[in-house]
């Protein structure tokens, strides 16, 4: 007689992986329960926030408060249930509503709990010694950054200090100011560049606002406040993590003082004050996830006491300003200076002075919690030569590289790259004129490469970037 359990283990067999897909979900789910905070349904506040958290069916919070307020029209006898259903017809029932739960909160709008510190702390000299000391930190922007010596020197001690001021708190009952930076530099010198790899070297979250968004709170426009919403999600929204970030600020020079303004200056001198507390340190609540503030987000809290502000911009005219100043220090007399004496000058804006940037259109108040000011340089010729080809990821490098990866191999006369240098002076955009003139005469070449097996290696050259020739070009096992 045949045993009936080998028919029945097939049917237990075909039930058995749903259910440990089901068991799986429910293991994941706890487990996600365990990762993130849980978040209140009606005031999105996190549990780290609020005292007391209620758990209700489907994963569902409330906290005390708002349970409380909940319930207080119902025990005042405010809210009379029993009106709801006098005028309702006998064929009207309870609709059960199937779907998500309106509590859920997305993943990017979720805030992580903090880890307990198992492990004990450090000892302060120990977590001293792992800031890398300034010069470190100037010879791994050397590798980076052509140029701008003295900004990189100025950069790397400000930088130091603020992360020894974090790790040490006090010493001896006193307190360190924080060394946010005001850059002032023209366009394409690498302002932002500058910012990006100090962050990538020190592995720190990094954000980089645009000061041209802000406006006053109230009006359309990014707030003030965005910009830490900014920092908060480059940490992965890890609150800690974020305390000890560098936010950028760029086209600082957009939110100065409007000269003779007849109309209200939300984007000017109001978003200056606004930016005192911040640049200082305050706790700041901002959303998890999202832009701006509304009932659906949840709200964290982030000191910027410790975070890292660093401002710049191109202050365009400020040269006159400069100019001005200094055409007044002796203008009669033997030794009156020419009043274009100045008017030639390419570092003129290293000559740049507090009092300078407060005629520009910077309130003191602000100037005051930037205490470290300096200028970039403006690029030379042999600085643009220097700036395609030395740095660890120079745009001929990058070339090069795309080219190899067709076994052909590329190089560049030094005559070719003194005319990519003059054009790029010419047209008065910095660094930026590079990449614009390399991909130009690029284009051909990489459109006509991919044609041909038989090309090995192609030279470009000075009369190829002036117009009167082409790139040389040599064939697999040719001369």
């Amino acid at each position: 007689m045949e045993d009936k359990r080998y028919f029945d283990s097939s049917t237990e067999d075909e039930e058995l992986p749903e259910k440990k897909e089901e068991e799986m979900a429910e293991t994941e789910k706890d487990e996600d329960q365990d990762e993130y905070e849980k978040v209140c349904m009606v005031c999105r506040r996190p549990e780290s926030k609020v005292k007391h958290m209620i758990e209700m069916p489907d994963h569902l919070y409330i906290c005390s408060e708002c349970a409380q307020k909940t319930m207080e029209p119902f025990m005042t006898g405010e809210l009379d249930l029993s009106r709801l259903f006098e005028n309702m017809p006998a064929n009207v029932s309870m609709i059960q509503f199937t779907g998500p739960p309106v509590g859920e909160v997305p993943q990017r709008q979720r805030i992580k709990k903090k880890k307990p510190k198992e492990e004990p702390k450090l000892p302060l000299e120990e977590r001293l010694r792992r800031i890398p000391a300034p010069h470190q930190i100037k010879a791994q922007l050397d590798e980076y950054v052509v140029g701008q010596e003295r900004a990189k020197k100025i950069m790397s001690v400000a930088v130091y200090n603020h992360y020894k001021r974090v790790e040490s708190g006090t010493m001896d009952d006193i307190e360190i100011e924080k060394s946010n930076m005001l850059m002032v530099g023209p366009t394409g010198s690498g302002k932002t560049y500058l910012v990006k790899t100090l962050a990538r070297l020190l592995e720190v979250p990094l954000a980089i606002a645009d000061a041209t968004s802000l406006t006053e709170a109230g009006y359309i426009g990014d707030d003030i406040e965005s910009v830490v919403t900014k920092l908060l999600a480059a940490a992965d929204n890890d609150v800690e993590k974020a305390e000890r970030g560098i936010i950028f600020i760029d086209e600082i020079d957009k939110i100065a003082k409007k000269r003779n303004a007849n109309q209200r200056d939300v984007s000017g001198e109001s978003v200056q004050q606004g930016m005192l507390k911040l640049l200082e340190g305050s706790e700041v609540e901002v959303p998890v996830g999202a832009n701006s503030k509304n009932a659906m987000v949840p709200l964290t809290t982030v000191n910027t006491k410790n975070i890292l502000f660093i401002c710049g911009g191109a202050f365009p005219d400020l040269e006159e300003v400069i100019k001005e100043r200094l055409n007044k220090q002796a203008s009669i007399g033997f030794r009156a200076d020419l009043k274009d004496k100045y008017d030639h000058d390419r570092d003129l804006l290293q000559k740049v002075t507090v009092e300078d940037l407060r005629n520009f259109g910077m309130i003191p108040e602000f100037l005051g919690r930037l205490p470290v000011i300096f200028s970039l340089d403006a690029l030379t010729k042999e600085m643009l030569v220097k700036i395609l080809k030395e740095p660890k990821n120079a745009i001929l490098k990058q070339y090069q590289k795309l080219l190899a990866l067709d076994e052909v191999k590329l190089e560049f006369e030094d005559g070719a790259l003194d005319a990519i240098a003059e054009k790029a002076m010419e047209q008065d955009t910095g660094a930026r004129a590079l990449r614009a003139i390399i991909e130009e005469i690029m284009l051909d070449i990489m459109y006509e490469i991919p044609k041909d097996d038989n090309i090995g290696q192609v030279i470009i050259t000075e009369e190829y970037i002036r117009g009167k020739g082409g790139p040389r070009i040599i064939t697999r096992g040719g001369m």
